[in-house]
């Protein structure tokens, strides 16, 4: 596929997104249903997220992977309008374990990502103490990544009324766990598959 067209997949993923988010913030402002007109409105600013954090980071020469504008806008909309708006997390119970599960693994993909391309290893360190390093940097980064997210879903709940910390301490504990076992997934297969590539 062309570089150019892949590209462009999630700037037309976003504006379809957008749209479908606009179409349905009017419909709830007609019905008068505040909340949802307000998580239309988060989610319509958040699905601009990924290409502003992109920019910054590029202009800093810092690299995510090709992957992770598409992935993001399509966590974003499948988070905040499928499950908030839609309900899909009351229509399907496993779909904010499903959503935690793949943040905590593309999460820790992405900072393996990162280290990559911006950190070399040391005449002094070993191939293996290297691996390791990456491995915790990328879990640590999964899992700081995840706890902003739960923030992110508290300062929601408080400053416009939504519901996405709604299950309290136990619904947070669940998602931070789900996360967790997300990222030790991609830890344990980059652990193994460099580990194999070293005895060859």
């Amino acid at each position: 596929m062309d570089n150019t067209y892949k590209n462009r997949i999630p700037i037309i993923l976003t504006l379809i997104f957008e749209i479908i988010v606009l179409i349905t913030a009017v419909t709830t402002l007609f019905s008068a249903k505040w909340g949802d007109l307000a998580l239309c409105g988060l989610a319509f600013v958040c699905l601009f997220l990924p290409f502003i954090i992109s920019a910054i980071l590029k202009n800093r020469n810092i690299y995510l992977p090709p992957s992770f504008k598409l992935v993001s806008v399509i966590f974003i909309f499948s988070a905040q309008y499928l499950g908030e708006i839609i309900n899909f997390y009351t229509m399907f119970w496993w779909w904010d374990l499903l959503l935690h599960g793949v943040f905590g693994y593309y999460a820790t993909l992405t900072g393996f990502y990162l280290i990559k391309g911006n950190l070399n290893k040391s005449a002094e360190s070993t191939e293996i103490r290297f691996i390791l390093f990456k491995i915790v940097f990328a879990f640590s980064l999964a899992i700081t990544l995840g706890t902003l997210w739960e923030i992110f879903e508290y300062l929601g709940d408080y400053f416009i009324k939504t519901s996405m910390a709604a299950g309290g301490l136990e619904d947070t504990m669940t998602d931070l766990m789900i996360k967790l076992v997300g990222a030790t997934i991609y830890s344990a297969i980059y652990y193994f598959r460099e580990k194999s590539t070293l005895n060859t």
